[in-house]
């Protein structure tokens, strides 16, 4: 090889000399004019030289004519043009290869071609593209006959033809293709895989001279002609998209910049062509043009102008001599689409400099009049507005009307000036989704005789699928066939290339020759030209078209058009901006807006002939359209004017009010995020489009309407829908599964049948395992339709979507897919899992819905059935009954899958499938599970529906849905033993591995019943004491009206008065959700559940009541009332559902000044006022009726129940005010008219509150109590233990009957309403007696039960004698141990009578019990023993049970906290325990802490609960309830070391030895066992079984706790951190680590999809590429793909992090009031949860931490730069905010502070950024105003700003929330809540990337 490099080192040293020569005589500087001369021959006869100036060279005959470009170069000229051919011949005469660079656009091209065209050079052009491979270049193999031969390629033809080698788009190349051509430019030689070597023509020649010429071919040497040249064209990169130039490749090459043409000269140019049009427009378009390229422009980020298309704009001015210069500007530079405001304000300002006023309004161009054919090529247009002119027809006929088109006065100008640029050039067409793209070219198409050939782009679009593709023929050769697109150049169609948004630009670049110049290479060699250069080659060398293609050279035909359609581009996006300068050079672009109201109105209305009114719906949308906000403006395009004429067609046929829930249907509002899911529904209101009453919904959105599907003599009814029942050919393919009904499931398939009969497609979105394919199949079940599926995923490409290529003998065939056979056979097909494939492939399925028309890889061509085209070898006509179902998964987080809806919904019949309702998951299990109990089901689908909302709200990353659910019940049914503990495990199995999550499950679990997590189970049932026999202890008389004469004192004189209400005051009713803990996860009690009111410290509990389901009008489930004192307030809660209502009665009483304590008593109203409570306050005799669903408030007042003043003084004198004597009395009973009675304690009067009056009634007895026996009637007692029955008529007459006692008086406690049954009074009595009874307790007994009371005269009494308290302690002197404050004195004594102190004592009636709330001092001795006695308890449940004789003693668990004010609550009742009966014998009790807990007595419902429980715990049988089988290690653990540090940190499994391995023993690490602390280097964790970890010894455990206590200490030495800042810190990161944890699923949910890796083509290794089957067949090495990171183009937009800005409100009063509702601990908590989240996310979150109070706005905390590395540093930044807070100046700055955070962060470079203000409530202390706060929160378009309250002083925040923008505002008055919503917040942004 020595010689190669002797003739290398020669070349180089030729250069050299050249380069000296040029250096040292200079570069002459000619400013003459050039010119082209011609120098022709004498001897020859022909042109033998070329001269540019003083330039000349020999130029000689071409052999291959057709080769040599033509019509490219004009008679004159530009002069910089000639310089630009002068150097390139200047270049060419030195044998060198040249490099045009400049910007887009074709001037670089034509230049080469003039240069060729003028020098007579023959040309080989290749168009590179991301696709290009080296065969493409150099060599290609191609079967013929079976055998493979080499077909050489452009380079190697140029090279051994000696043609010039033009290759375009150098910087779209990948990086490894070009370097193949590094040692052709430079030695001219190559090797070639055919075994031959290309030689420079000197080398050969030389040789030659020493060999003869068959010695060379014999060593396969070929020669490279010396006229063989390379001209590269390319763009400048980085300022270009696109990858750099090798810097070998780019040292062969000489460069020349060939700008666009000089502004004289380019005028000039366009003056000449266009003499007719005015040069002054002519001007300014170049003028504007030249302004926006010049180097100051550039730098406010503007694209190219695209120079030259001025000439195409130009013609439009030709045919509308009128128009606007503006309106030719935006045609060929639409700035309004492609940029950002700040653009576009830029934009017009240049505009304003050359005097062009922009008008944003839409002018109107008048419609197309008249279509006139002129002659086989051209039509006239004439329209209302311009003058006649004429355009280029199709080959069809035109047509001037349709009746598919729907004309409206925009639309028809826009057909104007399509038409008008169609006279010009090509053009694209840019307009959101279902706007009327598509059907605006099917009229111009009409109106100009065109014939459509629609090409859907889409991402992975290689060149050759534009072009031209390989396959093979029947004999195993290969060979190419054309693509749709060079059939319509050939045959003058109209190609649509629909989605130009899709396409990757680097495929897109092999187009730009066909568009600008109108000629195209393919790759198997043949050339496409321009029809006027073909004829020009024909005639110039007398050719036939039959010589032409045996030279494959076709023309285009001159009726050829190209229409581009896309979507507008995302301004500033990197993937989404896809108008880059390049493309703008190759269309002229109309903007097609959507249609105004009225346009849009008149459309569907004509499109629908029957269509209901819409104006409302209208309307709503349009206001949409116009909304700023992208979220707001993505939910927009769901209503496209296609949408909105899917909507009219199906009001049209199935008439609809539910205007709220059709728009919910049509945008998917279930699955928008929560911000933009409010905002649409705040917008509906404000349109007055508002959630219908279910009672008015349709029969199928009504859940009260019982749906039933029948098949009936082949019809298939669902619902009020029916239709035919379909016969098929085949029956084979129409699934059949097994389905279970339900309620939800069949309104889903009557909505799916509805618009199946319309024909539609269907869309159907939902999380995965909701049953999205059991609905499908069973839908096309019960139609009889047969059935292709297919599943999508990851790898789906267009080629698989549609076609399978298999090789079968060497030959490439390809298989139908599903989808097509489908389309053929009219089958349905189900697209499954459609958001796993890229919505760029997916998008193809678009033409094919709308049109009916695809491409296909094998040349096939589906076509619709309505087009008359008939089924041949290449056409497949679609069958008429195909349809579509296509099921994805929900769109954003947690799935994170490809957003198929956002890209293609509105094509499609979208429907929700929603996890099932209670009621329809409910039925659907129960006939899954039959003997599956009922109370299971419930527990599960309650614990289920908690589980997917906390995955929704991205508390935990996986959905568990239905189909897990469905999975257990099967279990239990077919295996009724197993515990419902041990079946749970096969679903949450999966996540035992992970603390957090499974810790999440298991108190899920726990709180609604389900033991799992549970190791141990006992039941521990209070024991049962014997009950005293009951015995007769005395006989009552009451005188009655029939036994004595009637007396006056039978009769009572009544007082009837009107009851004044003031009122009503509404108050806001705070809605809660309670945590529910469920009592029985692992131990059996009474007790069922407990749950917590979220009460304020100093509030004590009042009073308890309950409101039964039995008594309200449509009521469910019981409702428990707690009210409470300090301050006074109402909370309302659902135990079932654990939700809980909150109103705040502050204001409607006095505060609780002087010696005030207020005392309120509730009693609960039934139907209709079943949503009211009384309220009466004891103190001051106020009474209130309380609506706990409304909040609204009144006062009632009558001169019968005059209200008392209070005493304000702190230290009352001995006369004060005498006590309010009038005593609520509730009713046990409620009744429709919700009478409630009050008597006046100590004296003779009774008042009774019927509905607005109440009844003043004088008695004669001074009384001390009453109860209520009965409907209407009561037992009062006197003062004297005398007592008296008084019944209310009807008539609201008043009765008294007095009762005599014989024996002695029985002081009552107690009594009961409702009497015993028969068979527990004869059990309880022991007695054959029955009657009319009542319960009672006495003060002596434990129970009484008065035989034949009230209704008979004489009344038996039996009594169980319970012993009196021992002295000691019915007179207990201790005080309480918990001091009460302020006025209240230091310690209060017991005080031993209390008139106004309340027994807690209910009678429950089924079971006939009677439960009291004791304090323990109160509980006989024998009842517990003394461990028992010391235990720390709120009280005990007395439970008296007459009929099983039984007594037994229940402890409440202590209350979680005591209120300072607790002498207060021993004023009002003598324990601490409330008690209420629930239904069905339940039992409610409330604590001083507000612990709400629901307990069972009755002996007969806890046996059916232990036995339900037993099953649940899977303890029946006594068999162990699991065998778990665990793979001993072998190891012990010995000792506890740290281990060996590995350099090189390999991962270790085992062994013993190293440090942070994994499932090993005793060293540092994680997973294993004995180790002295955890260690995680990053590694798999292998986790040994908990019974190896347990099994560790005691002195080696002790020694690990040593050995890391030890370690710790030298942790907090190293970031120099004490152990008490340690504890300090460790106080608050306990609080939030669950959070913290919480967050960090967002965040790697919000990376997982960034990081998905794609897949790279044109592999040596990998998977083998099935597009690339051929090319493995002819033994090509890069057919291979695989997965990888795809490095960016260069040019384009750089990733960014997003920029977090935390702005923590440090002010005074977050000090203030921290101890009022700890809200600076909140805030700080909520700052170490942001750091500690982020900590492992700096490259995609780079957050600050800024501060502001009354001394400054902008306290930096966290600097983005300089972020905490430790717990240390965090700790500094929580005790600056501590420390500022305490110490700085009162006052506030959050609007300033607010203002300088936005500002400051628009300024930084991000992919987002966020603002999130943490404040107080208290702007109205400040004067801080909300509108103005609004206002800068929305300000500044780049930065989402949100504010989150965390402390308000009562409803502060809520009501500061409703006049914030809406979505920007959150109340956190709980740190548990601020994952969820930094999660809505990251989400929210989602949609606007759509």
């Amino acid at each position: 090889m020595s010689w190669i490099i002797r003739m290398s080192v020669n070349r180089s040293n030729s250069r050299l000399q050249v380069l000296k020569k040029i250096l040292r005589d200079g570069i002459q500087k000619n400013d003459r004019l050039l010119s082209i001369r011609r120098c022709s021959s004498q001897t020859e006869g022909g042109i033998d030289r070329i001269s540019i100036g003083d330039i000349s060279i020999a130029i000689r005959q071409p052999s291959n004519v057709e080769v040599v470009p033509v019509r490219y170069l004009h008679e004159k000229p530009p002069q910089s043009v000639l310089h630009h051919l002068k150097w390139i011949m200047q270049k060419d005469g030195l044998r060198q290869d040249v490099f045009l660079i400049g910007g887009p656009g074709p001037l670089r091209r034509q230049v080469a071609m003039m240069y060729l065209e003028l020098t007579r050079r023959e040309v080989e052009y290749v168009s590179l593209s991301r696709d290009t491979t080296e065969t493409d270049i150099k060599q290609r193999r191609e079967i013929v006959s079976g055998t493979a031969y080499y077909h050489d390629q452009p380079a190697v033809k140029a090279a051994i033809e000696g043609r010039v080698l033009v290759l375009e788009g150098i910087e779209k190349a990948e990086r490894n293709v070009l370097p193949i051509l590094n040692n052709l430019l430079e030695n001219r030689e190559m090797q070639l895989d055919d075994g031959r070597f290309l030689m420079s023509a000197e080398r050969y020649d030389k040789l030659l001279a020493d060999h003869s010429k068959e010695d060379l071919d014999a060593l396969k040497l070929i020669r490279v002609d010396e006229n063989f040249r390379v001209i590269a064209l390319g763009h400048p990169v980085p300022r270009y998209r696109g990858n750099a130039l090798d810097p070998p490749l780019r040292s062969r090459f000489q460069s020349r910049d060939i700008n666009a043409l000089p502004f004289k000269e380019q005028l000039e140019c366009l003056q000449e062509g266009f003499s007719g049009i005015q040069i002054e427009k002519i001007s300014q378009i170049l003028s504007f043009g030249a302004a926006v390229n010049t180097q100051e422009s550039s730098t406010l980020g503007l694209p190219d102008f695209p120079l030259s298309n001025i000439s195409g704009a130009v013609k439009m001015l030709q045919t509308n001599r009128k128009m606007e210069v503006t309106e030719v500007i935006d045609k060929l530079y639409p700035f309004r689409v492609i940029l950002n405001k700040e653009g576009i304000t830029s934009v017009k300002n240049l505009l304003n400099k050359f005097g062009l006023k922009h008008k944003d309004e839409y002018v109107t161009k008048g419609q197309i009049t008249s279509v006139e054919n002129k002659n086989e090529n051209l039509v006239t247009i004439g329209t209302n507005e311009t003058e006649k002119f004429d355009v280029i027809k199709g080959c069809l006929e035109t047509n001037s009307s349709s009746e598919s088109f729907i004309q409206t006065q925009y639309h028809n100008s826009i057909l104007v000036e399509l038409v008008q640029s169609h006279a010009a050039q090509d053009f694209c067409i840019i307009g959101a989704r279902g706007c009327g793209k598509s059907i605006l070219i099917e009229r111009f198409a009409q109106l100009l005789g065109y014939e459509l050939e629609p090409i859907m782009l889409y991402q992975d679009m290689t060149s050759r699928d534009l072009l031209q593709k390989r396959i093979t023929e029947s004999n195993g050769d290969t060979t190419w066939i054309i693509s749709p697109l060079v059939e319509a150049a050939l045959n003058g169609r109209l190609a649509v290339l629909d989605g130009l948004h899709r396409i990757n630009q680097g495929s897109f670049a092999v187009l730009h020759r066909l568009i600008h110049d109108r000629e195209l290479q393919l790759f198997d060699g043949t050339r496409l030209l321009q029809h006027d250069r073909y004829e020009q080659i024909k005639t110039d060398n007398e050719l036939s078209d039959q010589d032409m293609k045996e030279r494959k050279v076709f023309p285009i035909h001159p009726a050829f058009r190209i229409v581009g359609l896309s979507e507008p581009p995302v301004p500033g996006s990197a993937s989404q901006q896809w108008m880059t300068p390049e493309m703008l050079t190759m269309f002229l672009f109309h903007h097609l807006r959507p249609l105004s109201l009225g346009e849009e109105k008149e459309v569907i209305t004509r499109v629908v002939p029957k269509c209901p009114e819409m104006g409302k719906l209208l309307t709503f949308v349009h206001e949409l359209r116009k909304s700023t906000d992208p979220a707001m403006a993505s939910i927009a395009a769901s209503l496209s004017t296609r949408q909105l004429i899917r909507i009219a067609r199906r009001l049209s046929n199935f008439p609809s009010k539910d205007l709220h829930g059709i728009i919910q249907k049509a945008c998917m509002s279930s699955f928008l995020p929560k911000l933009p899911r409010d905002s649409l529904e705040q917008t509906m209101n404000a349109a007055d489009i508002k959630e219908m009453p279910k009672s008015e919904m349709d029969t199928n959105n009504n859940p009260d309407h019982l749906i039933v599907c029948s098949v009936k003599d082949g019809t298939l009814t669902i619902g009020d829908t029916s239709v035919p029942v379909f016969n098929p050919e085949n029956k084979t393919k129409v699934p059949d599964v097994l389905f279970y009904e339900n309620p939800q499931h069949l309104a889903v398939m009557e909505d799916m049948l509805r618009d199946f009969v319309l024909g539609e497609h269907l869309l159907l979105v939902g999380n995965q395992g909701v049953g999205k394919n059991k609905i499908v199949d069973r839908f096309l079940h019960l139609m009889n339709r047969p059935r292709e599926y297919i599943q999508l995923h990851r790898d789906t490409t267009v080629q698989t979507l549609t076609l399978q290529p298999t090789v079968k003998d060497g030959v490439i065939v390809f298989e139908d897919s599903p989808l097509v056979r489908a389309v053929k056979m009219g089958h349905v097909l189900v697209v499954d899992e459609a958001d796993k494939a890229p919505t760029h492939v997916t998008c193809i399925l678009k033409t094919l819905i709308e049109s009916g028309e695809m491409h296909l890889a094998d040349g096939r061509r589906i076509v619709s059935h309505k087009s008359g085209h008939v089924s041949l070898d290449n056409t497949i006509v679609g069958h008429p009954d195909f349809r579509m179902i296509v099921l994805a998964n929900r769109p954003g987080f947690p799935f994170l899958g490809n957003d198929f809806f956002g890209a293609m919904g509105d094509i499609f019949s979208c429907h929700a499938i929603l996890n099932p309702d209670v009621e329809s998951e409910m039925s659907m299990l129960q006939q899954y599970g039959p003997n599956v109990p009922k109370a299971v089901l419930e527990k599960l689908v309650s614990a289920f529906g908690e589980l997917r909302n906390m995955a929704d709200q991205g508390l935990i990353s996986y959905p568990y849905s239905t189909r897990e659910v469905v999975n257990i019940v099967r279990h239990m049914e077919m295996y009724p033993s197993d515990g419902l503990r041990t079946v749970v495990k096969n679903v949450f199995d999966f996540d035992a591995y992970s603390k957090e999550l499974q810790e999440t499950i298991i108190k899920t679990m726990h709180k609604h019943g389900i033991p799992y997590g549970v190791s141990r189970a006992e039941v521990n049932l209070a024991k049962a004491f014997p009950l005293p026999s009951f015995t007769k202890v005395s006989n009552w008389s009451i005188q009655r009206p029939e036994a004595k004469r009637r007396t006056s004192m039978m009769s009572l004189p009544v007082e009837t008065s009107a009851i004044t209400i003031k009122g009503p005051l509404e108050v806001f009713p705070q809605r809660l959700a309670l945590d529910k803990n469920t009592a029985r996860a692992s131990l059996f009690t009474e007790q069922e559940s407990y749950w917590t009111i979220p009460m304020h410290e100093t509030n004590i509990i009042s009073d308890v009541a309950v409101t039964k389901a039995s008594n309200q009008a449509a009521g469910k489930f019981d409702i428990v009332h707690i009210v409470t004192a300090n301050p006074i307030g109402l909370f309302s809660m659902i135990p079932k559902l654990s939700t809980c209502s909150v109103i705040d009665l502050y204001d409607m009483f006095p505060s609780t000044t002087g010696s005030y304590r207020p005392r309120v008593r509730i009693a609960p109203l039934a139907e209709p006022l079943d949503s009211n409570v009384f309220l009466h306050e004891e103190v001051t005799n106020s009474i209130l009726v309380v609506n706990f669903n409304t909040g609204e408030v009144c006062r009632l007042s009558s001169h019968a129940l005059p209200e008392m003043p209070i005493e304000k003084r702190r230290f009352p004198a001995a006369a004060s005010t005498s006590p309010n004597p009038y005593r609520m009395c509730p009713s046990t009973l409620p009744d429709a008219k919700g009478t409630i009675l009050f008597y006046k304690e100590g004296s003779d009067n009774i008042v009774a509150v019927t509905g607005k009056h109440a009844h003043s009634v004088d008695v004669p007895l001074v009384i001390s109590k009453a109860h209520q026996t009965g409907a209407d009637q009561w037992l009062l007692s006197s003062d004297k233990d005398e007592k008296f029955l008084v019944r209310m008529a009807e008539d609201n007459s008043f009765s008294l009957y007095p009762v005599s006692e014989n024996g002695d008086s029985a002081v009552i406690r107690e009594l009961s309403s409702v009497p015993l049954s028969d068979n527990h009074l004869k059990t309880s009595l022991s007695t054959d007696n029955v009657g009319p009874n009542r319960t009672s307790v006495f003060r002596d007994s434990y129970m009484s039960v008065m035989l034949g009371f009230p209704e008979s005269t004489d009344v038996e009494v039996y009594s169980s004698p319970r012993e009196p308290l021992p002295e000691s302690k019915s007179k207990p002197q201790e005080t309480t141990s918990t001091p009460a404050f302020g006025l209240f004195g230091s310690s209060i004594a017991k005080p031993e009578v209390n008139p106004t102190k309340r027994s807690h004592i209910v009678s429950l009636p089924e079971s006939g019990q009677i439960v009291e709330g004791l304090p323990t001092w109160k509980v006989p001795e024998s009842a517990l023993t003394s461990s028992e006695r010391a235990r720390e308890v709120s009280g005990y449940l007395e439970v008296i049970d007459p009929v099983n004789h039984t007594l037994r003693y229940i402890p409440v668990p202590p209350a979680s906290r005591q209120s300072p004010y607790l002498s207060w609550m021993s004023s009002i009742a003598d324990t601490s325990l409330f008690v209420a009966p629930m239904s069905e014998d339940g039992l409610v009790t409330v604590d001083v802490g507000g612990c709400i807990r629901t307990w069972e007595t009755a002996v007969v419902n806890l046996q059916r609960s232990l036995g339900e429980w037993k099953n649940m715990m899977g303890l029946d049988d006594g068999r162990p309830l699991q065998i778990t089988k665990d793979r001993e290690s072998g190891r012990k653990a010995d000792g506890p070391k740290h281990g060996k540090i590995d350099p090189k940190n390999a991962p270790h499994r085992g062994g013993n030895t190293w440090a942070g391995g994994t499932g090993g023993s005793n060293t540092a690490g994680l997973g294993g066992f004995g180790g002295p602390y955890r260690l995680d280097a990053g590694h798999k964790v292998y986790q040994v079984p908990q019974h190896e970890k347990d099994s560790v010894p005691d002195h080696v455990r002790e020694a690990a706790q040593d050995m890391a206590r030890k370690a710790f200490k030298e942790r907090l030495r190293e970031i120099e951190m004490s152990e008490y800042d340690a504890d300090v810190y460790e106080d608050f990161s306990k609080n939030v680590r669950r959070q913290v944890s919480s967050l960090r699923v967002i965040l790697d949910s919000l990376q997982a999809k960034g990081k998905e890796r794609q897949w790279l083509k044109n592999q040596a290794y990998g998977d083998l590429d099935d597009s690339k089957l051929i090319e493995g067949i002819t033994g090509e090495k890069s057919i291979y793909k695989r997965r990888g990171e795809k490095e960016p183009e260069m040019g384009t937009p750089q990733e960014k992090p997003k920029r977090i800005r935390l702005l923590v409100d440090v002010s005074g009063s977050m000090y203030r009031f921290n101890g009022y509702d700890g809200r600076l601990n909140r805030e700080m908590e909520a700052t170490l949860m942001m750091m500690e989240a982020l900590e492992k996310y700096e490259e995609k979150f780079k957050y600050d931490i800024y501060g502001h109070s009354g001394e400054d706005h902008k306290l930096v905390m966290v600097s983005k730069d300089k972020i905490p590395a430790n717990n240390k540093e965090r700790l500094v930044v929580l005790k600056t905010m501590h420390a500022h807070s305490q110490f700085c100046l009162s006052g506030d700055t959050t609007l300033m502070a607010t203002q300088h955070a936005s500002d400051d962060l628009a300024q930084e470079e991000a992919d987002e950024h966020f603002l999130l203000v943490l404040s107080d409530a208290n702007f109205d202390r400040y004067g801080i105003s909300p509108k103005k706060f609004g206002e800068i929160l929305k300000k500044n378009e780049k930065v989402n700003a949100y504010v989150v309250f965390i402390g308000s002083l009562e409803d502060q925040a809520s009501q500061l929330i409703k006049q914030l923008p809406t979505g920007h505002a959150f109340i956190c008055l709980d740190t548990k809540n601020l994952p969820q919503i930094l999660q809505q917040i990251f989400t929210s942004t989602m949609l606007s990337g759509r």
